[in-house]
């Protein structure tokens, strides 16, 4: 005869052997769902990837990308304008779930160009070690030794010599409109959301928000899809970070020690500090079509990873439009100036300038290169720079993945 309390005990069993195997049948079911929604993504990542290189591949024609039936897989690519880099955005759709990415694109390098000065005006001399490696185009074939502090004098080219013209290569019309800044949404910086309490974000899925502000900006954190501006000098502090932000204003000034990645477009003056470091991609652009003065200083020991522009002035206002880099640093990209050009700092990239110049306590010199290496042979062939000239034929790649 069994005892009643023997039959509770088969029962609480029972009870414990049901519940065991119903959680291991529910922790089942989810890693298969789990498991699902992983082999999903998986292929929208991998199909999102597909489409970017698609794009890249038919940036010029727009094709759209054929939809994977098999898969059951939409995509969809859009390239706008974004400063002077190009924003590509792809996103990937399948049974409601969604994979985005954006990128600044551009044309990979070919030309090999170091050097260009304008054919208006007297040759070029060197003073002191002048390294040059990459094709040369000058008003003269011929470069004259200049003594400066009775220096020893020294020139090595590495690349083909040709004679100038008089006028400088044309710059790319883009250059023009990136001024023209529309369709922004103007913000308040306390109408922003922080991620992670600290940072200010804003995807390039939505519209550029744009900050005025006339106060120097500092102790911020900003990525992202943002465009700051000011009507008079915008003071960027060395204790603000920017990550892929557009600035906009006559005057911008970035104190010494600021490091960053921005692109900076000003009207009548750009000074970068002391010991200060941008990213790549990162661009120092002035427009000057005034008859007033305009320059580009640029302090010691700074690294510039992009492109630094003056453009804008006629050949009679070439004095009055100058761009100035202080020795120590090192320029990794293109410089195109349509005035004077003082490069005291290393150039891994090329230079286009209507006349270069030397200044020192006692005296100043026209047309004179002093202790400079520029070599456009250390870019290498995948490196994608500022496009400073429109070209119909080009090869795609990626600058940077910004999402």
């Amino acid at each position: 005869m069994i005892k009643a309390n023997s039959l509770l005990y088969a029962i609480f069993i029972c009870l414990i052997v049901s519940i065991i195997c119903g959680a291991l049948l529910y922790f089942a079911t989810l890693f298969s769902q789990l498991n699902l929604h992983y082999n999903v993504h998986e292929e929208l990542y991998l199909h999102n990837q597909s489409l970017v290189n698609f794009a890249l591949g038919n940036q010029d024609t727009q094709e759209e990308m054929p939809a994977d039936e098999h898969l059951g897989i939409s995509g969809s690519y859009e390239s706008k304008p974004y400063g002077l880099l190009t924003l590509l955005l792809a996103q990937s759709v399948m049974k409601g779930d969604t994979v985005r990415s954006a990128q600044f694109i551009g044309a990979s390098a070919t030309a090999k160009n170091a050097l260009y000065v304008s054919n208006f005006t007297k040759p070029l001399s060197f003073s002191g070690v002048v390294k040059i490696a990459g094709d040369c185009q000058l008003p003269s074939s011929v470069m004259l030794p200049v003594y400066i502090a009775n220096n020893p004098n020294q020139l090595v080219m590495n690349g083909k010599m040709a004679v100038s013209e008089r006028a400088m290569p044309e710059i790319n019309p883009m250059f023009d409109k990136v001024f023209d800044q529309k369709n922004t949404q103007i913000v308040l910086v306390s109408d922003l959301e922080r991620v992670h309490d600290s940072l200010y974000f804003n995807s390039f899925f939505v519209s550029t928000k744009e900050i005025r502000t006339s106060k120097p900006l500092g102790g911020i954190h900003l990525k992202g899809n943002f465009l700051i501006s000011s009507t008079d000098s915008l003071v960027v502090r060395k204790d603000a970070h920017l990550e892929d932000v557009i600035l906009l204003a006559p005057k911008i000034i970035f104190e010494e020690g600021f490091a960053g990645s921005v692109q900076a477009f000003a009207t009548e003056k750009i000074v970068v500090g002391n010991n200060v470091f941008l990213s790549y991609p990162s661009v120092l652009c002035l427009k000057n079509e005034t008859e007033d003065e305009s320059n580009i200083n640029i302090g010691k020991h700074c690294r510039v990873i992009g492109a630094i522009v003056l453009f804008g002035n006629d050949e009679a206002q070439i004095d009055r439009n100058t761009v100035e880099i202080e020795e120590g640093g090192h320029i990794f990209g293109d410089i195109y100036c349509s005035g004077k050009l003082m490069l005291k700092s290393k150039l891994s990239g090329s230079v286009y300038t209507n006349r270069f110049f030397y200044r020192t306590a006692a005296s100043a010199y026209e047309n004179t290169i002093v202790d400079i290496t520029i070599n456009a042979l250390e870019r290498p062939a995948y490196f994608i720079g500022i496009p400073l000239f429109e070209s119909k034929k080009n090869t795609y790649g990626i600058l940077k993945k910004v999402l």
